[in-house]
C-alpha cells in the first residue's frame, strides 16, 4: 500500500471490473465477514513503543507531556480531573515537590472539591511526608469541617502512626462540631481499644445530650452493663425515663429497661416497670410492651395470674359487648381471637358455641355475611390448631344444614368444606359434597370451584362434564364457554372448541357477545385459519354494524402476509364508509374515516390519504329546540353535528342557500364602500331610465345577459332582480314562519348558513322555486 510523504496511508485505485458474469462458485457475505475475522484483517497494529535511551530523550519527553498538560489546564481550568491527572503523572515519576505545586494550584482554582484535597493528602501518606500530610488534613477539616471522610481520614492515619494522644486531639476538635452518631461511636471505639472506659462513659454523657433518643439512652445503658457496672446501668435507664418525662415517653425504653432487671433476676423490678409503662402509655401505642409483659409472665408467673392481669380486664369488656348485643358479630371475632391465644381449648369451643348459638333473626343473605365466618372460624381452629378432622366435619356439616339453601347459599362455605376432605385425602368425600352443592342451590361460584378442583386433578372428562352441567344452568355466560373452549384447545381437540364457539355464538341471549366474538376470532387466527377468520366477520357484521368491528377486520386483512393485503384492507374500509353512510352516529363513521386515513398514510400510494381526507366531515354548530317533560318550550340547545361531503353532494340546496348569501353580504359590503362620483365624468344619459339605488350589483358569477339587449330590456331587467333579492330575504322568513317557527330565531339561523339544519333549509329552497314563476309573471305585466 502506497503512502504519502506525511506518513498517511493511500487508497489505491479500484481496478475496473469488466467481467461482470456471475462466478461458478458465489461467496455469501457471512463467508466474507467469517474469514475477515478469522485473518484479522481490520484489527490494526497497536503503535509502537517508544523506548527512552538517554536523559535528553526523557526531558523531552517530560517537556511534551508537560506541555499537553499545561495545554489542557489552560483550556479546561475548571476540570479537577486534569490537575489531577497531571499530578499523579507528576508523581509516578517521583516529581514530588512538582506534583504539590500542582496540587496547590488546583487548590487555588477550588477549594472545596473534596476528591482534590483527598488525593492530595493520599500522596503525601504515600511519600511518607507525615508532617506536609498532617498540614493538608488541618486545612481540610478546618476549610470544610462537615465532610466527615476527612476526620474518619485523619484520626485513621494518626492512629496508624501510633500517635493516639494526636488521634485523641482530633477527635475533640471534630466533637465540638457536634457531628451525627456515627462519628461520636467512632470515638467511643477508639477510646475502647485502648482500654479508655472512664473517658468512653464522658463521651456517652456528651453524646446522650446531643443527640437525646431512646436508642442512644440504651446503648449507653448497655455499654455501662457489658463493662460491669450494673449500678451505672439502672441509673441510665432511670434518667431516661426521667428525661423523656409522661408526655414524651417510648415504649421501647421500658421494654429494654425490664429486659434489664429480668437479667438480673429482680422479677418484682420487671412487674413493677411493665404496670407503671402500661398506665402511662395508650394502649394502642403498647402492643410489643404488652407481648413482652405476657411473655415475661408466661416465663416467670403462673397461668392464673397471667389471665387476671392481663386477660382479665379485655375479657370483661368483651362480655360486657356481646351481652348488650349478642348479633354484634365483630366483637365476638375480638373475643374469640383473644381466648384463642392464651384460654384452653374447652374454654375457646364454649365460647365459639355461645356465638353460633346467636342465628340472624331474618332470613336475607346480608344480615347471615358475616354470621357464616364464625362458622369458618371454628372449623379451622379445629383443624388447625387441635387437629380434630372429625370434629371440624361435623362443624361444616351443621353450618350446611342451618343455612336457608332454598333462599340463598354461600358457596364458600362449600368449597371450604371440599378442600378439608381433600386435605384429608377423601376425594370421593370431596365429589360429593360438591355434587351435593350443585344440585341443592347451584351457582356460578361453585360450578367454577368445582370445575378448577378437577382440572388440578387432571380429570379432563369430568371437567367437561362439569362445564356441560354449567352451560345448562347459565348458558348465558360467556365466560364460562369461552373457558370450555379454551379447554378444549389445551388438550388439542380444535374441533370441539370450534363446536363449542359456534353453540356459543348461536345462543339467543349472551350477557357479553363482543368478547365471545373476539375469542372466537381470536382461536381461528391462532389456528391460522384465514378463511374462517374472514367468515366469522362477515357473519358478525350481519349482525351488528359497530365502526370497531369494521376496523378489527381491516387490521385482520393488513397483518396477512400477501400481495393483495392492501387492497382487501381497501376495500373493507370503502364497504364499511357505504355502510355506515345510513347510520345516525356520526362520530362512528369519523372514527372509521380516521382509522382509514391512518391506514392510507402508513401503506397506501401516494395521494391516497388526500382522497381520503376529502371525505371527513365538517363540524359544525347548530340548534335545536328543547320540550320540557310537561310540553312547554323549555328554550333552543346548542350541539355540534357533522356534515359529511357526501352527503352535502346529494342535497345541493345547502351549497346553493349558502351561495346566495355570501352573495348577499358581498353585496352589502360593496354598495358600503362604493367610491363618490367623480366630477370630471361624463354626465348620464336624460333619457336612460334612473337605476335603483337599492338593486346590488349582478353576481361576476352569474350568467350575463346579452350584449345587444335593448335599453328598455336592460332598464326592465334590473327592478326584477332588485325585487328578487328583496324577495329572497322576506321569503327566508315566510318560509320560515310557515314552518311555525318565530322570525327571530329563523333570521338568526339565517346569517349562519353553516348552522341550519336540512329540516329547515328545504322550505327555503322550495319557496324559492315558487317565486321564480312570480318573478316572471311581474315581467310580463311591466309595459
Amino acid at each position: 500500500m502506497a503512502s504519502t510523504a506525511a506518513g498517511k496511508q493511500r487508497i489505491p485505485k479500484v481496478a475496473k471490473v469488466k467481467n461482470k458474469a456471475p462466478a461458478e462458485v458465489q461467496i455469501t457475505a457471512e463467508q466474507l465477514l467469517r474469514e475477515a475475522k478469522e485473518r484479522e484483517l481490520e484489527l490494526l497494529p497497536p503503535p509502537p513503543k517508544q523506548k527512552i535511551t538517554d536523559v535528553e530523550e526523557l526531558n523531552d519527553y517530560k517537556l511534551k507531556k508537560r506541555k499537553g498538560f499545561e495545554d489542557n489546564i489552560r483550556k479546561n481550568r475548571t476540570v479537577i480531573s486534569n490537575w489531577i491527572k497531571y499530578a499523579q503523572w507528576e508523581e509516578s515519576l517521583k516529581e514530588i515537590q512538582r506534583a504539590r505545586s500542582i496540587y496547590e494550584r488546583a487548590l487555588d482554582v477550588d477549594h472545596r472539591n473534596v476528591t482534590l484535597w483527598l488525593k492530595y493528602a493520599e500522596m503525601e501518606m504515600k511519600s511518607r511526608q507525615v508532617n506536609h500530610a498532617r498540614n493538608i488534613w488541618d486545612r481540610a477539616i478546618t476549610i470544610l469541617p462537615r465532610v466527615n471522610q476527612f476526620w474518619y481520614k485523619y484520626t485513621y492515619m494518626e492512629e496508624m502512626l501510633g500517635n493516639a494522644a494526636g488521634c485523641r486531639q482530633v477527635f475533640e476538635r471534630w466533637m465540638e462540631w457536634q457531628p451525627d452518631e456515627q462519628a461520636w461511636h467512632s470515638y467511643i471505639n477508639f477510646q475502647l481499644r485502648y482500654k479508655e472506659v472512664e473517658q468512653a462513659r464522658c463521651i456517652y454523657e456528651r453524646f446522650v445530650r446531643v443527640h437525646p433518643e431512646v436508642k442512644n439512652w440504651i446503648k449507653y445503658a448497655r455499654f455501662e452493663e457489658k463493662h460491669g457496672y450494673i449500678a451505672h446501668s439502672r441509673r441510665v435507664y432511670e434518667r431516661a425515663v426521667e428525661f423523656f418525662g409522661e408526655e414524651h415517653v417510648e415504649e421501647n425504653l421500658f421494654v429494654a429497661f425490664a429486659k434489664f432487671e429480668e437479667t438480673q433476676k429482680e422479677f418484682e423490678r420487671v412487674r413493677v416497670i411493665y404496670r407503671y409503662a402500661l398506665e402511662r402509655i395508650p394502649k394502642q401505642q403498647a402492643q410489643e410492651l404488652f407481648k413482652f409483659y405476657t411473655m415475661f409472665e408466661k416465663k416467670f408467673g403462673d397461668r392464673r395470674g397471667i389471665e387476671d392481669v392481663i386477660v382479665s380486664k379485655r375479657r370483661f369488656q368483651y362480655e360486657e359487648e356481646v351481652k348488650a348485643n349478642p348479633h354484634n358479630y365483630d366483637a365476638w371475632f375480638d373475643y374469640l381471637r383473644l381466648v384463642e391465644n392464651d384460654a384452653d381449648a374447652d374454654t375457646v369451643r364454649e365460647i365459639y358455641e355461645r356465638a353460633i348459638a346467636n342465628v340472624p333473626p331474618l332470613q336475607e343473605k346480608r344480615h347471615w355475611k358475616r354470621y357464616v365466618y364464625l362458622w369458618i372460624n371454628y372449623a379451622l381452629y379445629e383443624e388447625l390448631e387441635l387437629q380434630d378432622p372429625e370434629r371440624t366435619r361435623q362443624v361444616y356439616q351443621a353450618c350446611l344444614d342451618l343455612i336457608p339453601h332454598k333462599k340463598f347459599t354461600f358457596a364458600k362455605i362449600w368449597l371450604l368444606y371440599a378442600q378439608f376432605e381433600i386435605r384429608q385425602k377423601n376425594l370421593q368425600g370431596a365429589r360429593k359434597v360438591m355434587g351435593a352443592a350443585i344440585g341443592r342451590c347451584p351457582k356460578n361460584k361453585l360450578l367454577k370451584g368445582y370445575i378448577e378442583l378437577e382440572l388440578q386433578l387432571r380429570e379432563f372428562d369430568r371437567c367437561r362434564k362439569l362445564y356441560e352441567k354449567f352451560l345448562e344452568f347459565s348458558p348465558e355466560n360467556c365466560t364460562t364457554w369461552i373457558k370450555f373452549a379454551e379447554l378444549e384447545t389445551i388438550l388439542g381437540d380444535t374441533d370441539r372448541a370450534r363446536a363449542i364457539f359456534e353453540l356459543a355464538i348461536g345462543q339467543p341471549r349472551l350477557d357479553m357477545p363482543e368478547v365471545l366474538w373476539k375469542s372466537y376470532i381470536d382461536f381461528e387466527v391462532e389456528q391460522e385459519e384465514f378463511e374462517n377468520t374472514r367468515t366469522l366477520y362477515k357473519r358478525l357484521l350481519q349482525r351488528t354494524q359497530h365502526v370497531k368491528v369494521w376496523i378489527s377486520y381491516a387490521r385482520f386483512e393488513l397483518s396477512l402476509e400477501g400481495p393483495d393485503r392492501l387492497q382487501r384492507g381497501r376495500q373493507i374500509f370503502e364497504e364499511a364508509n357505504r355502510s355506515l353512510r345510513s347510520c345516525e352516529e356520526k362520530e362512528e363513521r369519523l372514527m372509521l374515516l380516521e382509522a382509514w386515513r391512518d391506514f392510507e398514510e402508513q401503506l397506501g400510494p401516494p395521494g391516497a390519504a388526500q382522497r381520503v381526507q376529502q371525505l371527513l366531515p365538517e363540524k359544525v354548530k347548530k340548534r335545536r329546540k328543547l320540550t320540557a317533560e310537561d310540553g312547554s318550550d323549555a328554550g333552543w340547545e346548542e350541539f355540534y353535528d357533522y356534515i359529511f361531503p357526501e352527503d352535502a353532494a346529494n342535497q345541493p340546496n345547502l351549497k346553493l342557500l349558502a351561495m346566495a348569501k355570501m352573495w348577499k353580504r358581498q353585496q352589502r359590503k360593496d354598495d358600503d364602500e362604493a367610491p363618490e362620483p367623480d366630477p370630471g365624468a361624463p354626465e348620464p344619459d336624460p333619457g336612460a331610465p334612473e337605476p335603483d339605488p337599492g338593486a346590488p350589483e349582478p353576481d361576476p358569477g352569474a350568467p350575463r345577459a346579452p350584449q345587444n339587449l335593448p335599453l328598455e330590456n336592460s332598464a326592465r331587467a334590473e327592478p326584477q332582480m332588485t325585487h328578487h333579492d328583496d324577495d329572497d330575504d322576506d321569503d327566508s322568513s315566510s318560509s320560515s314562519g310557515s314552518d311555525g317557527e318565530e322570525p327571530a330565531n329563523q333570521s338568526r339561523e339565517e346569517e349562519e348558513p353553516a348552522n341550519r339544519s336540512r329540516e329547515e333549509e328545504e322550505p327555503a329552497n322550495q319557496s324559492r322555486e315558487e317565486e321564480e314563476p312570480a318573478n316572471q309573471s311581474r315581467e310580463e305585466e311591466e309595459p
